[in-house]
């Protein structure tokens, strides 16, 4: 594994830096995002610019992400180890698999559970059509799409103005919310469409106009 590497890429949807893990409850977050995701490294030892500071308890820092592993994240997820030494420093490479049975949630300092999911470089908060998506997502069976007209006003008002948000949706073909989301959610994983998540709003595009 090249760190260094790792390193210059920066900080993204399936890598994240900490200089040091200070609370197991904050770090199931990043841990849940990523099983959600695509899965993911963590890089403890590096500040978010990069900078290797390397860690002081290798087994300080593993005893923290076991313990947001197994009592902050549920399910509970396993992850893997790797310490590595560069410039002197030793480096903790932490591995989130992506997971084939989500969604999974992560407790708060509320004890509320709740679902993360990996958007660039942040851990955002999952909506509620990203939880459908990830529960769907652990059907082997597939999703088979035949296109009705609500979904092609979707598609041609997406050619005309590159993106939509389920609120427009559900006016634009005059369908409940419930109705539009589930095609919203079919079309997602079939790969025709791409979430796009913020701090603000969610919307979506086709998949080609990346």
């Amino acid at each position: 594994m090249n760190i260094k590497r790792l390193i210059l890429e920066g900080e993204n949807v399936s890598l994240d830096f900490k200089k040091t893990i200070s609370s197991s409850e904050k770090i199931a977050k990043t841990l849940v995002a990523f099983a959600n995701n695509r899965g993911g490294k963590l890089l403890i030892g590096i500040a978010d610019d990069g900078n290797i500071k390397g860690v002081k308890s290798e087994d300080e820092e593993k005893y923290m992400i076991t313990k947001a592993a197994h009592v902050f994240c549920k399910p509970a997820l396993e992850p893997k180890f790797e310490e590595i030494y560069i410039d002197d420093k030793v480096i903790l490479v932490v591995d989130i698999p992506k997971s084939d049975i989500k969604p999974h949630y992560a407790m708060d300092e509320n004890k509320k559970w709740w679902v993360y999911f990996r958007v660039k470089d942040k851990s955002v908060l999952a909506s509620k059509i990203i939880v459908d998506v990830l529960k769907e997502s652990n059907n082997e069976a597939g999703q088979l799409i035949s296109y009705s007209e609500h979904e092609k006003k979707l598609l041609s008002y997406l050619e005309e103005h590159g993106r939509i948000t389920l609120k427009e949706y559900s006016k634009l073909t005059r369908s409940a919310y419930k109705k539009a989301q589930k095609i919203i959610v079919s079309l997602i994983l079939t790969g025709v469409l791409l979430p796009h998540i913020s701090e603000k709003e969610e919307y979506f595009t086709a998949a080609e106009l990346k």
